[in-house]
């Protein structure tokens, strides 16, 4: 094993959980396009060697969802929909531009 270094700025993890109507879960909002859109977002940008977006099983916050969060920064959202996406962006922005 070897002990390294995140090669990220940051993280962002967006719950997808499914829970097939059993409970509310991230998968009920509009959490596919919420994380297609980041990750395009960033793409576009030319973060993607030094911003990572990733779909996440369950956050365990799923009756608040869909969640994202950010890390290692520590910066969690919940209740997200496609609205909110440009907030999150300037939040990843000013992370951006504090490493710069």
């Amino acid at each position: 094993m070897q002990d390294q270094q995140t090669p990220f700025i940051c993280h962002i993890f967006v719950c997808l959980n499914d829970r097939q109507g059993e409970r509310k879960s991230c998968a009920d909002g509009e959490a596919v396009d919420i994380h297609k859109k980041i990750k395009g977002m960033v793409a576009a940008r030319g973060w993607k060697g030094s911003i990572r977006v990733s779909k996440s099983g369950c956050l365990d916050r799923c009756a608040q969802g869909p969640n994202v969060m950010i890390y290692p920064q520590q910066i969690w959202f919940s209740q997200v929909t496609e609205k909110d996406i440009d907030r999150i962006f300037k939040t990843i922005e000013k992370i951006v531009s504090s490493k710069e």
